[in-house]
């Protein structure tokens, strides 16, 4: 199943994967979006060139995956999950990235204070949930 997402008027082209259910999306837009780049696959290349273990987690872990370009052309692209895209952002010197790197900046803070008091986590939850409309006891046994 292919979709776009939009991202500031941007169209980033996704694919999700029914046999992994994992949501793929163009790296090469990404790219374009955040950072207004004419050439965003000349970018990149020069961008894993600059950071060679993002060539090579890049290289590794995201598939060449069959997405309509803006021609109307089905033709093959790298492409990465949210776990890839974010690492890809990590990496992007944009003033445009630069909400994402404090966003990320953030939740990795959050997630290591939930490590030090699983209390917290059980409040993150129970707040998500509640925003969903959900109700959701959690117990959790301190004692082993």
């Amino acid at each position: 199943m292919t979709n776009l997402k939009i991202f500031e008027k941007a169209s980033i082209r996704s694919f999700f994967d029914k046999e992994t259910e994992n949501w793929y999306f163009s790296i090469v837009d990404v790219v374009e979006v955040l950072t207004d780049s004419v050439n965003p696959t000349d970018y990149l290349k020069k961008l894993r060139k600059r950071d060679v273990e993002l060539g090579v987690y890049l290289g590794t872990n995201c598939p060449q995956i069959a997405m309509v370009n803006k021609s109307g052309i089905k033709r093959k692209t790298l492409a990465g999950t949210n776990k890839d895209i974010l690492r890809l952002i990590q990496s992007i010197p944009s003033p445009k990235a630069e909400p994402f790197k404090q966003w990320l900046a953030q939740v990795g803070a959050e997630r290591i204070a939930e490590i030090e008091n699983p209390e917290l986590a059980q409040a993150r939850i129970r707040a998500t949930y509640k925003a969903k409309g959900m109700n959701i006891i959690l117990t959790l046994n301190l004692a082993s």
